[in-house]
């Protein structure tokens, strides 16, 4: 069957980490109680660095190492919910930065943390009918800019980073669902314009919906792809809560250590989040040609979404 193959990844960071005793210098919070509740020990704030940036600066990167034609770039997608502008878009901009040729569809996303996995499959399709071989998918938030640091509740949980991967058709495996729910109550942030555009969360809630829709989003595409979890190598989810993870890979006994975790270092990057994952796998030589790896994203609209591919 067609399929999207990873050429390459990269990833870029915000020079300042905050640890969380740092963050507690000036949130009523503490390590002990964000470590036990969260998993989250450190994040990166930008203080000089943009979204588009991190962006550039993590499609650099994945180019490099992919070592491609820029002129054969078809497509840029960026997913992101904090975009350094309303317009004109991130894509347009990297279009720009990298030097590829004009000839592309360049655009953004935001569907929360699901972005980089709607932009798979949306790479994917645009790929089918393009005259030229390679897209560029990059994940980028600066959340730092949207948090209201006197909530202890938010502020603590989010980081700012960007990852990006080439991409290209190939023959192998891909199976991807999405689904949409309407929510402006659990997670939201209002919109350029409005007098106070902070993430608002309801943590609750936004943990049971979590816990709930990843597993029914593995269990889907497992039985799309006629699969057992014994036939995967890695589930990456979002990067949102250790608790999350946790509470979904005991559903899958004697499967837990296939679910990676690096939420310690980042915190919830939205959309950055599952493309760091990929990239810290493929730096460490953990992922390797014919793994299956399955991916799922959830978050603010709500949406979720998953994926099951071969490297």
């Amino acid at each position: 069957m067609e399929s999207i193959k990873i050429i390459a990844t990269g990833r870029a960071l915000p020079k300042k980490i905050v640890s969380n005793d740092a963050l507690c210098e000036t949130v009523d919070s503490s390590d002990e109680w964000i470590r036990t509740r969260t998993g989250i020990l450190q994040r990166y704030c930008c203080e000089s660095e943009t979204c588009l940036d991190l962006a550039e600066a993590a499609a650099q990167k994945a180019l490099e190492k992919a070592g491609i034609d820029r002129n054969q770039i078809g497509v840029i997608v960026v997913a992101t919910t904090t975009p350094t502008y309303a317009f004109p878009s991130m894509a347009c901009m990297l279009q720009q930065r990298l030097g590829a040729g004009e000839e592309m569809l360049a655009f953004d996303i935001n569907a929360a943390c699901s972005g980089f996995l709607y932009g798979l499959e949306i790479c994917k399709s645009l790929l089918h009918s393009s005259k030229k071989k390679y897209a560029l998918l990059v994940g980028s938030e600066e959340l730092s800019r949207i948090l209201d640091y006197e909530d202890r509740s938010t502020c603590v949980l989010f980081g700012d980073g960007a990852a990006a991967a080439v991409l290209t058709l190939s023959e192998g495996i891909f199976y991807h669902r999405a689904w949409a729910r309407g929510n402006d109550e659990a997670l939201v942030c209002e919109g350029v314009g409005y007098p106070n555009p902070k993430l608002k969360m309801q943590g609750n809630a936004v943990f049971r919906f979590a816990v709930t829709v990843i597993q029914q989003a593995v269990e889907q595409i497992l039985q799309d792809a006629n699969l057992q979890m014994d036939d995967v190598d890695y589930v990456i989810c979002h990067q949102a809560n250790s608790r999350i993870i946790e509470h979904v890979r005991k559903k899958y006994p004697g499967q837990e250590e296939k679910f990676v975790m690096n939420i310690d270092r980042y915190a919830n990057t939205s959309a950055a989040s599952i493309p760091l994952v990929l990239d810290e796998l493929f730096e460490n030589g953990m992922l390797k040609e014919g793994m299956k790896v399955i991916c799922v994203g959830f978050g603010a609209g709500f949406t979720w979404s998953s994926t099951l591919f071969s490297i």
